[in-house]
C-alpha cells in the first residue's frame, strides 16, 4: 500500500480537529483529517450546549476574531436559553443570567468538518491512528507521512502517548440520555448525592432535553449507571434513547502540549473547564491557534512551540482558576456530603457562582 504524504495530519474530526485542519488549510498548505468513526459527530456524547460570543468574549478576551472562529448558521442553533439554575441538595435555586443556545452535536461536528473540507483539507473516515514509527502514522488505512502531526483524539489521546505527552489525570466519568418533554430555556445543574463529586444537567432542546450526569469515583459509591437512574427516577423523565458514555478531563490542562514536530489540542490537552465540562469553546479557540502555528511552521518556520505559549496567554489563567475553584470544592464542599455542598452554595451566593461558572476566582 503506497504511503500518503502530507504536510499536516489531524487525527480526530471533532471540534478542535476540524478546526485546526480549517485553519490551516486557509493558509495553503496540504492538511489531511482522519477520523475513525464511519460519520462525523455519532455517536452524540454531549450536552450540547454553546455561550454566546459576548459569553466567550468575557470569559477569553485575549482570543482573537471571535466570531469568525464561532460563526454559526442560525439553522445550528436548536433553542437559545436565558441563563442556568443551579440547584443545591435541598432543592433551593440560584440562577444566573448566561445567554447561550443548545445545537445537534452530530450536525454541527459535521458543519465544523465540512468548513476544513471547503478550505481544501482532506477528509478521510473510518481511519483509525494507530501510532507513530519511524516519523509516519500507522493507520487503518495506511501509513500517512507527515511533517506535523495534531492530535485531537480526545482524553485517552492515542497521538499525545506517542508523542511522549503527559495523559489527562482522573478525567471522570459522564453519561448522557434524551428526555422527552418541554422544558424551560435554562440550563440546570444539580449537585448533591445524585451526582457524587460532580453534577447532573438538563440542557433543553426542542421537544427533549439532553440530561446527563458526571461522577467523581472518589466519592461515588455506585457505578453511573446507577447515578443516572436515580436522576432519571427522581425527575420522572422518560428517556427516548439509550445513554451514553465519555469520559471528561477535570484537572485543567496537560503541563505541555508540544513534542517535537507534534501537538495536542482540545481534550487531549484537556483544555476542558473543570467546574462545568465545558469543552466546545475551548476546542474551537485553541483549534484555531493550532492550526494557524502548524501552517506558519510549514510556511514560513514560526516555531510550534509557540501555539503553547499562545494558547496559554488566551485561555491558561482561566482554566488553572478553574481547576483551582474544583479543588476547593472536592475540599470543602463535595468531601463533606451533601450538607456541606448546601453550605459552600449558601456561602458563595449568586455572585461567586457566577464566577465560579465563567472561571474566575471566587474569593475575595
Amino acid at each position: 500500500m503506497e504511503t500518503l504524504k502530507t504536510d499536516i495530519l489531524v487525527v480526530g474530526a471533532g471540534p478542535a480537529g476540524s478546526t485546526a485542519a480549517r485553519y490551516a488549510a486557509e493558509k495553503g498548505v496540504n492538511v489531511t483529517l482522519i477520523e475513525r468513526r464511519k460519520e462525523v459527530g455519532v455517536p452524540v456524547r454531549c450536552g450540547e450546549f454553546l455561550p454566546c460570543v459576548d459569553e466567550i468574549k468575557g470569559m477569553f478576551p485575549k482570543a482573537i476574531d471571535v466570531e469568525g472562529t464561532f460563526e454559526l448558521p442560525n439553522e445550528q442553533k436548536i433553542i437559545e436559553t436565558k441563563g442556568i439554575r443551579l440547584v443545591n441538595p435541598k432543592g433551593k435555586v440560584t440562577e444566573i443570567s448566561l445567554v447561550g443556545f443548545t445545537i445537534n452535536r452530530d450536525k454541527y461536528d459535521k458543519y465544523k468538518a465540512q468548513q476544513a473540507v471547503k478550505a481544501g483539507a482532506e477528509l478521510i473516515k473510518e481511519c483509525r491512528f494507530d501510532g507513530i514509527k519511524d516519523g509516519i502514522a500507522v493507520t487503518s488505512k495506511g501509513n500517512i507521512k507527515y511533517r506535523i502531526i495534531i492530535g485531537a483524539d480526545g482524553p485517552g489521546s492515542r497521538v499525545a502517548k506517542n508523542l511522549g505527552l503527559q495523559k489527562n489525570r482522573n478525567p471522570y466519568p459522564a453519561i448522557t440520555g434524551q428526555a422527552k418533554g418541554d422544558f424551560d430555556p435554562y440550563v440546570i445543574m444539580s449537585f448533591g448525592d445524585i451526582a457524587p463529586g460532580a453534577y447532573g444537567w438538563i440542557i433543553p432542546k426542542k421537544g427533549q432535553a439532553n440530561v446527563g450526569i458526571g461522577i467523581s469515583p472518589k466519592f461515588a459509591k455506585g457505578s453511573l449507571l446507577q447515578y443516572f437512574n436515580l436522576l432519571v427516577k427522581k425527575n420522572n423523565f422518560n428517556i427516548i434513547n439509550a445513554p451514553k458514555g465519555k469520559f471528561v478531563p477535570s484537572e485543567g490542562p496537560i503541563g505541555n502540549t508540544v513534542s517535537g514536530n507534534g501537538m495536542v489540542v482540545g481534550d487531549a490537552a484537556g483544555q476542558v473547564i473543570s467546574v462545568n465540562g465545558g469543552g466546545i469553546p475551548l476546542a474551537l479557540i485553541a483549534g484555531r491557534i493550532c492550526g494557524d502555528v502548524a501552517a506558519n511552521n510549514i510556511m514560513k518556520l514560526q516555531p510550534l512551540d509557540d501555539y503553547q505559549k499562545i494558547w496559554h496567554t488566551v485561555m491558561f489563567k482561566q482554566l488553572k482558576t478553574a481547576a483551582f475553584n474544583k479543588k476547593l470544592a472536592d475540599m470543602f464542599a463535595f468531601n463533606r456530603g451533601e450538607q456541606g455542598i448546601a453550605m459552600c452554595m449558601s456561602i458563595l451566593g449568586k455572585r461567586r457562582m457566577g464566577n465560579l461558572i465563567r472561571c474566575k476566582h471566587i474569593f475575595p
